[in-house]
């Protein structure tokens, strides 16, 4: 085991994991267990655990509200970058994992901790997300990844379970039935295990907690408008609103009109596929207003640009680097293709669309006398055929080169002659055969 631990601040969220951690903790190590709960909008969930916490054994629990700084340093920087993982995930659980892991930290310091713990599995991504932020903040800290622990003996869902009842340790109610496991944050709420482990069996509607299914959404479409200031958004239907506040009536709208549920099969960084089910409602609106105003402010090669950084960027975040120099470096570019997007963008919310019918921006790029089909003066179409043939110049070098490489004009036409001889001469032979 190495130099003795003497207290440990635990990731806790009450589960059936994290309590059970608590007491393996102290049965293993003789150490104090202070324990951490992060709230990042996980709402009723973080009702008992104070109680709980230290009835399971811990000496110590800290329930710190993140909520604003959770959306305003860690959601809306990725809303900047328009950060989506391969194709539909907004990454609700990968950005909340980071700053849980700083906040750990900092609370190992505070208490002059030896060492932090989480209860990802070694399966999952969270391992790496909590692990690298730990290294990243502090590179002599000592970390307990307790699936990953020597000492570590359960081997199932069932024996934590048994060990729970053993030691007279509440965990949550988990029944055959519903046997899912959900993260819920501001961003999102994710659902894994039981049957969404089948890529083919359709989610059960019971699993959903943040959307009514599209069927069941009002028949009347919601309209929002949302402003942004330099990237980020600001206010609802002219209302400001904090980053938390904001988040948190957002998806109240979007949900409630079945907005942004996604099933998907994704690549895990540790190699493995997963089936994962996502609510993303708020989320889902905010991108697609962001894009529309980018729409209007964004110079069309700085645009290029950013959206070829997209994947990157959200691998980046998915795989656990948020706090690595190539991170912030891209972030920096990121929010400098931010300094003009500053406007408003108009959406209609009906039965899980989110159709933009509206954008404006004091920064528009966007000029009707240029774009006007109608007469105007500004703008000399002849201008085009010059732009055209200079763009088309390689296109017509590549082609009278192959044409020289053929014989030149003089062959080309010869082969046309000869092949109209030809359909002459079997002209007859197929009304013949009519």
């Amino acid at each position: 085991m190495g130099n003795k631990i003497k207290k440990v601040v635990l990731a806790y969220s009450g589960g059936l994991d994290t309590s059970v951690i608590v007491r393996w903790l102290i049965e293993t190590y003789k150490c104090e267990v202070i324990c951490f709960a992060a709230d990042v909008g996980q709402k009723e969930e973080l009702d008992g655990l104070k109680e709980k916490a230290i009835n399971t054994g811990a000496s110590k629990i800290y329930i710190e509200d993140l909520t604003e700084e959770f959306a305003r340093d860690f959601i809306f920087p990725a809303l900047r970058a328009n950060a989506i993982y391969e194709g539909v995930y907004l990454l609700g659980t990968s950005l909340a994992r980071p700053l849980i892991a700083k906040k750990q930290v900092e609370i190992a310091h505070a208490e002059g901790a030896d060492a932090v713990c989480h209860g990802a599995t070694g399966k999952g991504n969270d391992q790496v997300r909590f692990e690298m932020t730990y290294m990243a903040l502090d590179p002599y800290v000592r970390i307990i990844s307790s699936w990953k622990d020597p000492n570590w003996t359960f081997d199932s869902r069932q024996s934590m379970l048994d060990y729970a009842a053993k030691h007279k340790i509440p965990v949550p109610l988990v029944t055959k039935e519903k046997p899912y496991s959900s993260d819920r944050n501001s961003l999102h709420i994710s659902h894994e295990g039981g049957i969404l482990e089948d890529p083919w069996a359709e989610p059960p509607e019971d699993i959903f907690v943040l959307t009514v299914a599209p069927e069941a959404a009002p028949d009347k479409p919601t309209y929002v408008e949302i402003d942004f200031v330099k990237g980020n958004p600001v206010a609802l239907d002219g209302k400001k609103l904090s980053p938390a506040k904001l988040m948190d009536r957002i998806n109240k709208l979007a949900g409630a009109n079945g907005i942004g549920r996604v099933d998907m099969v994704e690549n895990r960084f540790v190699g493995m596929k997963s089936r994962g089910v996502y609510e993303t409602p708020g989320g889902t609106v905010l991108w697609a207003a962001h894009r529309a105003v980018e729409s209007l402010t964004m110079d069309r090669e700085v645009m290029m640009m950013r959206d070829s950084l997209i994947p990157k960027y959200a691998q980046l975040v998915y795989n656990g680097f948020w706090y690595s120099p190539e991170m912030k470096t891209l972030q920096t570019y990121i929010d400098a293709t931010q300094e003009n997007v500053t406007g408003t963008a108009r959406v209609k919310l009906y039965k899980g669309n989110v159709v933009v019918v509206g954008r404006k921006s004091p920064f528009s790029l966007y000029d009707e006398d240029f774009a006007t089909f109608e007469k105007e003066e500004v703008y000399n179409q002849m201008d085009a055929t010059g732009f055209i043939r200079l763009n088309a110049l390689r296109l017509r070098i590549q082609a009278l080169t192959l044409d020289k490489r053929s014989g030149g004009p003089e062959a080309k036409e010869k082969r046309r002659s000869e092949r109209r001889q030809q359909e002459r001469r079997s002209k007859p032979e197929r009304q013949k055969n009519k």
